[in-house]
């Protein structure tokens, strides 16, 4: 069995990832899910969260941000709504929409949507600890 695996990380706007890897961890929304190759297929659902890989003996870190992925034992498949690399992500503006996100949880407007306000918070939180890790 080989060592690596290929790893393929698109959204709606580009191919983020192509590259053969040791092994990943991604956010399903049960939890994370380490894959090494051989791993069982499965097909999950994505939350909010880093996806990190090893890549001869490197190891690179990305926020996501929903979508899907499919396991094969030498392929995984991630379509993510967002993807992002350190380098590719502005702090000023995900600390800003950090800032937001906990204003509207402190708040007392009965309008508000608590779910999508707290995915908001854990995007930016995501975004804030992918890119300070450059």
């Amino acid at each position: 069995m080989p060592d690596t695996f290929q790893l393929e990380i698109v959204t709606p706007e580009k191919l983020v990832v192509k590259e053969a890897v040791e092994e990943a961890q991604i956010p399903g929304l049960g939890g994370y899910l380490g894959i090494l190759s051989g791993h069982a297929p499965l097909i999950t659902e994505l939350g909010v969260g880093l996806i990190t890989y090893r890549a001869g003996g490197s190891t690179r870190t990305l926020a996501v941000a929903w979508g899907f992925a499919e396991v094969l034992q030498d392929k995984v498949t991630i379509l993510a709504e967002t993807a992002e690399r350190p380098e590719e992500i502005d702090v000023g503006r995900a600390q800003k929409a950090k800032e937001r996100a906990e204003q509207h949880l402190k708040g007392s407007d009965p309008q508000l949507d608590y779910d999508r306000a707290q995915d908001a918070l854990q995007r930016a939180e995501t975004r804030l600890k992918v890119a300070t890790e450059r």
